[in-house]
C-alpha cells in the first residue's frame, strides 16, 4: 500500500515538473496556430520563430524538463500518429507511373543529400536529414527523421535549420512551380503529378495544385500522400541502421550496449501500424480526424520546443554550406521529376 502511494506521489511530482515547459510549448503552438489561421503562412514556421524568442527559458528555470519532454517524447508520438493521414488504397489508386516517379525521386534525393553533405564538409546525418525532408514531406519528415538519428545538440540545431529552409523553399516553390511547369504545355494531370512530386510541404502542395485547377489539386494531393507514405520506410531503415551501429560501437569499445526495448524505434513502428489499420477502414472518419489533429498539435508543440532550445547565434554559425546542400537538393528533385515525367509521359 505504501509502495503504491509512493509511486503515485513520484508520478505526480514528475508531471508537476513537466507542466511549466508543457504549458509554454503548447501556448506557443496555440499562438502559432492563431497567426497561421488569421494571417496565412506556415504554422510550423510561426511556431519555430515564436519559440526562438523564448530561448532564455531553456537555459535555466522550471521550464527545462517540459521543453525536453516535448521536443523528444511528444515529437515521437506525433510522428507515430502521422500514419492516420494516408492509406494503402490511396497509394494503389495512383497507378504505376506516379509510383515509379515518387520512389525514384525519394531514393535519389536522399542519396544525393548524403553525397552533397559529404562533399561540402557537412555530416552524413545532416545530408540524410535534409535529403529526407526535401524528398518526402518537408518539416514533418525533418522531425520524424531527426527522431531516428543520433540525438545531439548539433542534431537539434540541424533540425531547426532544415525546418526553416524547407518551409521557406516550399513557399517559393508554391508560387514558382505552377508557372514553370505550365511553360512546358503539360495537362493539368501532369502538372498535378509534378507539383505533388516536388514541393516539400503538404500545405504548399495543396495551395499550388488547386491554384491551377481542381483536377491538378486532387492529383497533386494524392501524389504528395504517396511521398508521405515513404516516410515510415525511411524512418525505420534509419532507426534500425543507427541502432545497430550504436550496438556495434558499444561492443567494440567495451561499453554498455543499449537496451533492445528501450532503444527500439516504437514511434516508427507505430506510424506503419497506424497506416495499415487506417487502410482497413475500421477507424471512423471522426476518429481519423482526431488522430490527425492530435498529431498536428503535438508536432507544432515539438517544433515550438525545438525553437525554444535554439539560439539565433548558433543558427547563424552554420554558414553557406548548410544552405547550399538543401538548395541543391531542391533543384535536383525538381529537375529529376521533370525529366522523368517527360520520359514517362505516356504512363501518367
Amino acid at each position: 500500500m505504501r509502495m503504491g502511494i509512493r509511486d503515485a506521489k513520484k508520478r505526480t511530482q514528475g508531471v508537476a515538473k513537466l507542466l511549466p515547459g508543457l504549458l509554454l510549448c503548447f501556448t506557443i503552438a496555440a499562438a502559432a496556430g492563431f497567426l497561421s489561421d488569421h494571417y496565412g503562412g506556415p504554422v510550423m514556421l510561426f511556431a519555430l520563430l515564436l519559440g526562438i524568442a523564448f530561448h532564455f527559458l531553456s537555459q535555466e528555470g522550471p521550464c527545462i524538463a517540459g521543453i525536453e519532454f516535448t521536443a523528444r517524447k511528444l515529437l515521437r508520438v506525433g510522428v507515430a500518429l502521422l500514419g492516420a493521414r494516408v492509406t494503402l488504397q490511396q497509394i494503389e489508386s495512383l497507378g504505376a507511373g506516379p509510383l515509379a516517379l515518387v520512389i525514384s525521386c525519394v531514393v535519389a534525393t536522399i542519396l544525393t543529400g548524403w553525397g552533397l553533405a559529404r562533399l561540402l564538409g557537412r555530416s552524413r546525418e545532416f545530408g540524410l536529414l535534409t535529403g529526407s525532408a526535401v524528398a518526402i514531406c518537408g518539416a514533418s519528415a525533418a522531425l520524424a527523421v531527426s527522431s531516428a538519428l543520433p540525438q545531439t545538440r548539433e542534431a537539434e540545431r540541424d533540425t531547426l535549420f532544415t525546418v526553416i529552409a524547407v518551409t521557406t523553399l516550399s513557399t517559393i516553390a508554391m508560387i514558382l512551380y505552377p508557372i514553370v511547369f505550365g511553360l512546358f504545355g503539360f495537362s493539368d494531370t501532369v502538372v498535378g503529378v509534378l507539383l505533388g512530386a516536388t514541393i516539400h510541404d503538404v500545405a504548399q502542395v495543396v495551395g499550388a495544385g488547386y491554384a491551377v485547377s481542381d483536377e491538378a489539386g486532387d492529383i497533386a494531393t494524392y501524389v504528395k500522400l504517396l511521398r508521405v507514405a515513404m516516410l515510415p520506410i525511411v524512418v525505420l531503415i534509419l532507426a534500425f541502421s543507427y541502432r545497430a551501429a550504436s550496438r556495434r560501437a558499444a561492443e567494440e569499445s567495451g561499453g554498455s550496449i543499449p537496451s533492445g526495448w528501450a532503444s527500439f524505434p516504437w514511434f516508427a513502428v507505430g506510424f506503419a501500424v497506424l497506416l495499415l489499420v487506417n487502410s482497413t477502414g475500421v477507424i471512423p472518419a471522426q476518429g481519423q480526424e482526431a488522430l490527425v489533429l492530435t498529431s498536428r498539435w503535438l508536432l507544432i508543440a515539438a517544433i515550438s520546443a525545438l525553437g525554444v532550445k535554439t539560439s539565433l547565434k548558433a543558427m547563424a554559425a552554420l554558414g553557406a554550406r548548410h544552405i547550399g546542400v538543401i538548395v541543391a537538393e531542391t533543384v535536383f528533385l525538381a529537375s529529376l521529376a521533370l525529366t522523368m515525367t517527360i520520359l514517362l509521359l505516356g504512363h501518367l
